[in-house]
């Protein structure tokens, strides 16, 4: 199962990346949500297949886990955007090094999940660091404003300063190349550092993310495969979302509490695991724990919340400023009738 998963992930990247070749373009809406719904249908009869083919496999760890990538992966897209602006990337090429970038991010990440599963099985005391770090950085995601999330600032991290060290770069995209060979110097284009940019930004997402993960299920293959494709189709997701990154001013809350929920989750855990001696003379505590059924139930409920509240604000919002530019047109019709008529026109 381990080779045909992997087979079937290569295959995915393969073609998506052929389609991306063949025609350079930014994809529409409509575009958009089609390949959006086939890579999250696909996801779910992945996990529908699973139960299938094994009936006593943790298809709801799977689901849960999936759904918890897949949000915290939408947070991805808020730097993806800063991204692609800081290095002005042309629309057309936006796919190309998001792939590339996903791409690298998917490799990074398999790295920790392997290193992560092998240190739990040797430290079963490490659920209790990981479930601090869960709850600590759920806290440092609450503490943001909306507005800071919304105006974040990209910073070149040491990989994308290393290959500028490395290699010239153009002052241009040279229609999409990566690689270009100019007055007999071989130079990179800015593409390979936007590539880089998001593969490697994409490891500190990891560091809050495959905790998480660990929090709902240890089984190495349902934390890569739920990671795995929670990458999958989120090149067209950010295509369909850009326009409603800005709106989602509650979605980090939303985050937040998913993450301290699973950090409470994974320290209630070690605390019936436990086998450090300074604490219940190194027996496990009767505890109580959190079922995957409850999480899965959470964690949903979190992201409707999230979701709907934001929404709902930003278009109170919007309302309130267009009835007080309305309000300003009429004050402005009064002092200067020509203004008026040209509202009435309006």
């Amino acid at each position: 199962m381990w080779a045909v998963t992997i087979a079937l992930i290569i295959v995915l990247f393969i073609f998506d990346f052929a389609v991306v070749i063949r025609r350079p373009h930014e994809p529409s809406f409509k575009e958009s949500v089609g390949w959006s719904l086939f890579y999250i249908g696909l996801a779910v009869v992945f996990g529908l297949f699973l139960h299938w083919w094994h009936p006593d496999f943790p298809t709801a760890e799977y689901f849960a886990g999936y759904i918890t990538e897949k949000s915290l992966s939408v947070d991805n897209l808020f730097v993806f955007l800063v991204i692609m602006t800081r290095f002005a990337v042309p629309p057309k090429y936006r796919s190309r090094v998001l792939l590339v970038g996903i791409a690298i991010a998917l490799i990074l990440r398999t790295v920790f999940i392997a290193a992560g599963a092998a240190a739990l099985d040797a430290f079963s005391a490490l659920f209790y660091v990981f479930g601090a770090f869960l709850i600590y950085t759920a806290w440092g995601l609450a503490k943001e404003e909306p507005e800071d999330v919304a105006t974040a600032e990209y910073q070149e991290g040491r990989m994308v300063r290393l290959v500028r060290k490395l290699y010239p770069v153009t002052d241009g995209y040279r229609e999409g190349k990566i690689f270009v060979k100019e007055n007999g110097k071989r130079l990179v284009t800015p593409m390979l550092l936007v590539m880089v940019a998001i593969g490697s930004t994409d490891i500190l997402f990891a560091l809050d993310s495959i905790p998480a993960i660990f929090g709902l299920t240890q089984d190495p293959f349902i934390v890569f495969t739920a990671n795995a494709f929670a990458l999958l189709g989120l090149r067209q997701l950010y295509f369909l979302v850009q326009g409603l990154l800005q709106r989602l001013v509650y979605l980090h809350y939303g985050l937040a509490a998913i993450l301290a929920f699973i950090g409470v989750k994974l320290v209630l855990h070690a605390l019936h695991e436990n086998n450090l001696p300074f604490i219940n003379g190194g027996e496990g505590l009767h505890v109580v724990e959190i079922s995957t059924t409850t999480s899965l139930v959470v964690i949903c409920a979190i992201l409707v919340i999230a979701t709907v509240a934001s929404l709902w604000s930003t278009r109170k919002g919007n309302a309130s400023a267009m009835a007080q530019r309305l309000e300003d047109d009429e004050g402005a019709a009064l002092e200067d009738p020509a203004q008026g008529d040209a509202r009435d026109e309006r």
